[in-house]
C-alpha cells in the first residue's frame, strides 16, 4: 500500500538513509538505503530528555508545577525569576528568549548571566530549555541520567545504549547529539503510540505520555507544542532538524520514522511525506 511512497520521494530527489513505517504495530515498509545504522538525529534528543522527566514523574521526583530550580542547587548566580519557573515552561520553550545553544566552560554561569526576561512567555525555540531540564532531572534521579534512561527505557526498548552528547561538564547535553537506528526511532514511537507500554510492559504511565503529548501552544510554524513535542493535527513527531523525525498517527495507529541529511529540505520532506500519508 505504502510502496509508491519509495517513488514519490525518489522524483523528487528527496534522498534518505532509510524510511519504515508500522500499522497496528506490524511493519508494512522498510527501505534501507544506506547502511542500517545509527545517525545523528539532533532535536529527537529533546524528546528523549521528555521521556526521561515523564519517567522522574512516574517516580515522584518531579512535577510540571514543580520549579526546575529547586534541583540546580544553591547558586549565587542564580535570577530571582527564574526560581519561580515550572517546569513546564522549560518543556513547552517558553522560559525566555534564549539563545539557541549555551556557550563556555560552564553552561549554567553562561545561561545565568544572559540578562533573560523571564516574564516573557512567548515560544522560544532554544537547545538551553532541554539542557536545563536534563541537568534537573539527573540531579533528581540522583546521578548519571543515561544510566537512568538505559534502565528505565533503552533496556525495555531493546535498545542498545545510544550515542549521545555531554556538556563540558560532564552532563547530558539533553538537546541534541544522540543517534538512532530507524527501527530505534520507531519503537520510541511505538511506545507512546501505546500508551506508554511496548511489548505488554508498562514503562511510562498512560498520564505522563498523555500530559506529553497534549498541544500546549501554537508556534507559529503551522504546529503545536507539547513537552519537547511537535504536534500537528492528526499526529505528533520526535524531530530532528535536519530531516530526522518519528511521526505518530494515534487514529489510524500508524508510525512513520525516516532518517535523512536534508539541510536544506527537511520541511519539504516533511511536508511530502505527511501529504502522502493523508492520501493514502
Amino acid at each position: 500500500m505504502y510502496e509508491s511512497i519509495i517513488d514519490m520521494l525518489s522524483a523528487e530527489g528527496l534522498d534518505l538513509h532509510g524510511i519504515e513505517i508500522t500499522q497496528n504495530g506490524e511493519p508494512v515498509l522498510k527501505r534501507i538505503y544506506d547502511e542500517d545504522i545509527r545517525y545523528p538525529v539532533y532535536s529527537v534528543t529533546k524528546s528523549v530528555t521528555s521521556s526521561a522527566f515523564s519517567l522522574a514523574c512516574d517516580d515522584g521526583l518531579v512535577s510540571a508545577d514543580m520549579p526546575l530550580s529547586e534541583l540546580l542547587g544553591k547558586r549565587a548566580d542564580m535570577p530571582k525569576a527564574f526560581k519561580e519557573l515550572p517546569f513546564s515552561r522549560f518543556l513547552t520553550m517558553t522560559a525566555g528568549r534564549y539563545p539557541f545553544r549555551p556557550e563556555g566552560d560552564d553552561w549554567l554561569e553562561y545561561i545565568f548571566s544572559l540578562g533573560i526576561d523571564y516574564t516573557d512567555s512567548a515560544y522560544c525555540y532554544s537547545n538551553i530549555p532541554a539542557y536545563l531540564v536534563g541537568r534537573a532531572v539527573e540531579n533528581a534521579v540522583g546521578g548519571d541520567l543515561i544510566k537512568y534512561l538505559n534502565k528505565r527505557l533503552f533496556e525495555p526498548l531493546e535498545i542498545p545504549s545510544p550515542k549521545y552528547a555531554l556538556c563540558p561538564q560532564g552532563h547530558f547535553y539533553g538537546a541534541t547529539g544522540m543517534e538512532f537506528s530507524v527501527h530505534e526511532l520507531t519503537k520510541l514511537g511505538q511506545l507512546y503510540l501505546n500508551g506508554g507500554v511496548y511489548a505488554g510492559e508498562r514503562i511510562i504511565s498512560e498520564q505522563a505520555v498523555r500530559e506529553t503529548i497534549t498541544p500546549r501552544l501554537d508556534t507559529g510554524f503551522g504546529d503545536c507544542y507539547g513537552y519537547f513535542f511537535r504536534i500537528g493535527k492528526d499526529h505528533y513527531s520526535m524531530v530532528g532538524k535536519w530531516g530526522q523525525r518519528c511521526i505518530v498517527y494515534p487514529e489510524r495507529k500508524l508510525i512513520v520514522s525516516y532518517l535523512s541529511h536534508q539541510p536544506e529540505r527537511s520541511d519539504e520532506l516533511y511536508r511530502r511525506i505527511r501529504d502522502y500519508i493523508s492520501n493514502h
